[in-house]
């Protein structure tokens, strides 16, 4: 027989405990009772926003004892999650103040809207009830953290989420592979650049070659035709100076015909 907390009052105890109740069940948490035990209850509780968690949606059992508030509330987590202060096989939580510090002050309700949050969102691995996870958390936090998000994926989301998150990650992919073909030139691109680059080339070596004949062949036309003009002018000089001979010889004949005549 468990002794009562010193200060325990069954009355005082009895309405405190409807109370918490009665503000549980007006939260924004879906809340199930057991048929037979008002005290015995699953929550559902939503992962905490901006953590590894987000997304995923955990049913929690909560099991309020006779002495509550004057003794904490035994919580455990139904569906698997991965984290270093939750027992994966039973989901029972390590958490010092439901474990050891807890006080009547606190209610049933912070329990869901601070305890359990603080818990997900800054895990401590140095105290774990799951020391697989606490030992990847501490040698390996990107293979820790993508474990964490396939145990949400797997364990903790409803079809229609699930369907969701699926459709947002593989969007993400089609944008990261859009910006990578974007920033860099694919195989074919980059052959076909460069082909075309050597066929340019090709053609500017084939055109700079031709182009050289055709002024040699031109140079050689040229020297050929000089040469040509060169004899042609030789040949009328020495044309010119019989020319001038025979007019000269033909200039004496005939003045000496004169003289005769005379």
């Amino acid at each position: 027989m468990s002794t009562a907390p010193q200060g325990y009052n069954p009355a005082v105890a009895g309405k405190r405990k409807q109370r918490d109740i009665a503000k549980l069940l007006m939260s924004d948490y879906k809340v199930t009772q057991s048929k037979t035990n008002k005290n015995d209850m699953a929550i559902e509780f939503p992962g905490p926003k901006d953590s590894l968690y987000e997304g995923g949606v955990w049913t929690v059992h909560v099991l309020l004892p006779e002495q509550y508030p004057y003794k904490s509330p035994s919580i455990g987590f139904m569906n698997k999650i991965y984290h270093p202060n939750v027992d994966e096989a039973s989901g029972s939580v390590c958490l010092d103040v439901i474990n050891q510090s807890w006080s009547p002050m606190f209610e049933l309700v912070n329990i869901f809207d601070s305890f359990l949050p603080q818990l997900l969102s800054y895990p401590n691995p140095h105290d774990p009830l799951n020391p697989e996870a606490a030992s990847m958390m501490n040698k390996d936090l990107k293979r820790y953290e993508q474990k964490v998000r396939d145990y949400v994926k797997k364990y903790a989301m409803k079809s229609e989420q699930l369907a969701k998150t699926l459709s947002m990650d593989m969007e993400e992919e089609e944008s990261l592979v859009k910006q990578n073909s974007i920033r860099e030139p694919t195989l074919s691109q980059a052959l076909s650049t460069a082909t075309t680059r050597r066929d340019s080339q090709a053609i500017d070596e084939e055109f700079d070659s031709s182009s050289g004949n055709q002024f040699s062949d031109n140079e050689d036309e040229g020297k050929q035709k000089a040469s040509e003009e060169q004899i042609q002018e030789d040949q009328l000089s020495q044309i010119s100076l019989e020319d001038v001979s025979d007019l000269s010889d033909n200039e004496e004949v005939d003045n000496d015909a004169i003289e005769c005549y005379a």
